[in-house]
């Protein structure tokens, strides 16, 4: 990358031309993060690279491990220490991780994880695209969490959206997924970076009580807890069994009611302050497009070419995939006379598209099993199917 601002280490400010992956990077070095821990694994290893000649120029630390299971144990140990931290992997390496993101969804602990995503099941296609981790994302790991992923279409999202998992993993404390595919990790596109103090920046709430009065479980109305650091004299507790509000051990059916529903109430109550949707063409159309990701802008290719047609289409495209935004397509529902769900999977996404319309409107997906993406004329076609 060139350097609009070489004295400026900590964000490279100006317009570049580089790959999703390093936009990825750039973003979350501008937001704070100074603790990477990982282990390389096609398509995400240029992240990894890039932290790790970029964070010892803003005194950040970066370590690969022998695995992603010691990589994510590391950055939930490091966000206890006070840095902002994150790794990034793809889907085998997720699988890897899915027990430790369980553990930072109870304990509490913000950080992010980056998913490049690449065909599977198992090692599948490590050099070429997928969209087939949405569902492990959701349910991966046991038990009931709220997870929040956020997915980018774009190269400068790359850069926006990384600031804005960290942002929102902070302010809510708990592991945020952002959900890359191979295309939008390798494609190059220009990039803006902004001056540091265009960029907002949210960092965790901090106890407001002496040591000997903190709870570092206990939540107020915003259902978040304050979160002291190890080493600040507070009391920190860390454990995933079912706790109580002093963090300790509680295996009961009433600690277990209250610490749960808390840390998916903290989620589901703030939906709206949370997801984020790009609209296109949707206030006249009769068949809508739902997709995300690298497959989202063939659909908007779709969308252009079939209005050149006549035919009324629009396009809603998810940036957050989790929590989903069942009540923004069930007003498309009662709008439109088709739903089309192109996405490189075997139809993830389209059932909960299907589940949320509960049966109002016809739901058909459009489905490439990992490789390849979807080219405009191919969804075309389908459009064009649904309006005989």
């Amino acid at each position: 990358m060139s350097d609009d601002n070489s004295d400026q280490l900590e964000v490279l400010t100006g317009k570049h031309y580089v790959t999703g992956n390093l936009a990825v990077a750039e973003g979350s070095l501008a937001v704070g993060c100074k603790y990477f821990g990982g282990y390389p694994i096609t398509p995400s290893s240029e992240i990894a690279e890039h932290m790790a000649m970029r964070l010892p120029q803003v005194n950040g630390h970066f370590v690969q491990f022998e695995d992603e299971i010691a990589s994510i144990a590391s950055i939930l140990g490091a966000s206890w220490g006070g840095a902002k931290s994150m790794t990034a992997t793809s889907g085998p390496g997720y699988s890897l991780m899915v027990e430790n993101i369980g553990l930072g969804m109870m304990t509490e602990t913000p950080c992010v994880i980056v998913n490049v995503q690449r065909g599977g099941p198992s090692t599948g296609l490590p050099t070429l695209v997928g969209q087939q981790d949405v569902m492990q994302t959701k349910w991966g790991s046991h038990g009931d969490f709220e997870p929040i992923a956020i997915s980018p279409s774009t190269v400068q999202e790359c850069f926006d959206q990384a600031i804005t998992c960290f942002n929102l993993s902070e302010k809510y404390r708990l592991p945020v997924t952002f959900l890359l595919d191979e295309v939008i990790g390798h494609m190059s596109e220009r990039l803006v970076i902004p001056t540091k103090d265009k960029i907002k920046i949210i960092s965790r709430k901090k106890p407001d009580v002496p040591p000997e009065e903190y709870l570092p479980y206990k939540a107020g109305k915003d259902l978040v807890p304050p979160m002291a650091l190890a080493g600040e004299g507070y009391n920190v507790m860390m454990t995933g069994l079912t706790h109580d509000e002093r963090g300790y051990p509680d295996i009961s059916a009433e600690a277990q009611e209250i610490n749960v529903r808390r840390i998916n109430d903290k989620i589901r109550k703030n939906k709206k302050k949370i997801i984020q949707l790009e609209e296109y063409m949707l206030d006249d159309a009769e068949i809508a497009l739902v997709s995300f990701g690298t497959t989202a802008r063939s659909a908007k290719g779709a969308v252009n070419r079939a209005r050149e047609k006549g035919i009324k289409v629009g396009l809603l495209r998810l940036i957050t995939i989790w929590p989903f935004p069942d009540e923004r397509i069930q007003l498309l529902a009662d709008q439109v006379k088709k739903i089309l769900v192109p996405e490189i999977n075997y139809g993830q996404v389209c059932k909960e598209v299907e589940r949320t319309v509960h049966g109002k409107t016809d739901v058909k997906g459009i489905f490439k099993l990992g490789g390849a993406i979807h080219s405009p004329e191919e969804i075309l076609k389908e459009i064009e199917r649904g309006t005989k």
